[in-house]
């Protein structure tokens, strides 16, 4: 029984990718039954008769799946922020980092629209965000009319299952059409009024590049905690899981709780002021939110 990849899902169809080329296929009705609908990024048993009739059997164990948008198993987020138009915005940045955290999905953070910035208030940004490299993260800042981007990018997305996210406008689009000759994802102008981009990807897919394949949509259609159970927010934070064992109380949620070791590298500036207020933020959302039935 051969076995393949999920590459692209349309209509009720999934493209199976497998060493004797690619065949259409449709789920066996247990999957309806079940309630489980194959992903993008599935790895699965399948049969054939030809390359446009097959049928989906079994589905391997995902090591992470997202919701918005569908698709399993990937290898890291690429989370795209603008510096500019529109502004940064650090509070969005932490709530994609939490979601993609909470999928045990390895982030990547690309800054872009560098060049809208002055000199200073280029080294001002910089600054700022050299917290995200010092807890870990990759950081790269790229310009508008950045030539190398492709060169940037293909030293992370090669051998791996990449997604895009971030707030509509920053850019992600954009980048995808330049990476991928003959994508043409389409783009929107930025509302003025709002300050925002439109929702313009409608498709999902994922594409060749280098030795990986990048999910042809720009990311999460939706920033909410509705799967992240209170317990579970402190582990997003890299920075807190580092300073963990350090507090007096097991499980410590690092607000209230007295010799917790996070508060206390809060007070002598080793942790981001605002990123600890939008932790807090984070935990009023989770508390406040309607119950799940």
């Amino acid at each position: 029984m051969p076995k393949g990849k999920i590459v692209k899902a349309i209509s009720g169809f999934y493209y199976v990718q497998y060493e004797g080329g690619l065949v259409q296929c449709r789920g066996r009705g247990i999957f309806r039954q079940k309630k489980i609908t194959p992903l993008v990024g599935d790895y699965v048993d399948f049969e054939y008769r030809d390359k446009r009739e097959g049928y989906i059997l079994a589905i391997e164990e995902r090591d992470n799946q997202l919701t918005r948008p569908p698709i399993a198993n990937v290898d890291q987020a690429i989370i795209v922020t603008s510096v500019k138009e529109p502004d940064l915005s650090l509070n969005l940045l932490d709530k994609f980092l939490v979601l993609v955290e909470s999928k045990a999905i390895e982030p990547l953070l690309f800054f872009t629209k560098m060049d809208l910035l002055t000199d200073q208030e280029a080294v001002l940004i910089k600054e700022k965000l050299a917290y995200y490299k010092k807890i870990g993260y990759t950081v790269e800042f790229l310009s508008t009319k950045d030539k190398e981007v492709n060169h940037q990018l293909s030293v992370y997305l090669n051998n791996k299952v990449s997604v895009f996210a971030g707030q509509s406008g920053v850019g992600k689009t954009s980048i995808l059409n330049r990476i991928i000759p003959g994508l043409q994802l389409e783009t929107d102008d930025i509302s003025e009024s709002l300050g925002r981009g439109k929702h313009t990807t409608r498709h999902m897919e994922l594409i060749p590049f280098e030795q990986g394949l990048i999910a042809d949509t720009p990311g999460f259609s939706a920033l909410d905690f509705k799967e992240i159970d209170l317990e579970e927010l402190p582990g997003c934070f890299p920075e807190f899981v580092n300073l963990q064992d350090q507090c007096k109380f097991r499980g410590c949620m690092h607000i209230k709780e007295p010799k917790c070791a996070v508060k206390d590298a809060l007070d002598h500036k080793e942790i981001l002021e605002d990123r600890y207020k939008n932790y807090l933020q984070f935990v009023e959302e989770i508390k406040n939110r309607k119950p799940r039935y």
